[in-house]
């Protein structure tokens, strides 16, 4: 499943302007970027992925494009996808981006914690 490569680009973009350090990863058929080891946006299909966190969601969920991330019909708390008519301007970009790098702090790491051998 390909993914918008363009839009991938802009996201590395305003992380190098911000000097926000982040591994990019092939994941959910897209490109998943983490910062601190926590997953915080993404690229699915044509789709910006953020992990925005439940106080920004409200607001977020008004704006152009944006709607809750649901995989499995059940939508994933803190989450949002968006359209391209929600990225299309750099300035609507940045602003999800950085919803979720402020979110970032406080974002729970997925990261499987390896087992000491006895």
């Amino acid at each position: 499943m390909a993914y918008d490569e363009h839009l991938a680009n802009r996201i590395e973009r305003i992380f190098a302007e911000k000097k926000t350090s982040f591994v990019a990863k092939k994941m959910m058929g897209g490109m998943c970027y983490m910062v601190d080891d926590k997953m915080c946006v993404g690229v699915v299909k044509d789709d910006l992925m953020a992990r925005i966190g439940e106080k920004a969601y409200r607001e977020a969920i008004k704006r152009p494009g944006c709607r809750p991330m649901d995989f499995t019909k059940r939508p994933m708390k803190g989450y949002v996808f968006i359209g391209p008519e929600g990225t299309d301007m750099e300035k609507d970009l940045t602003y999800f981006v950085d919803l979720a790098l402020a979110f970032n702090p406080e974002a729970k790491s997925s990261k499987k914690k390896k087992k000491k051998s006895a």
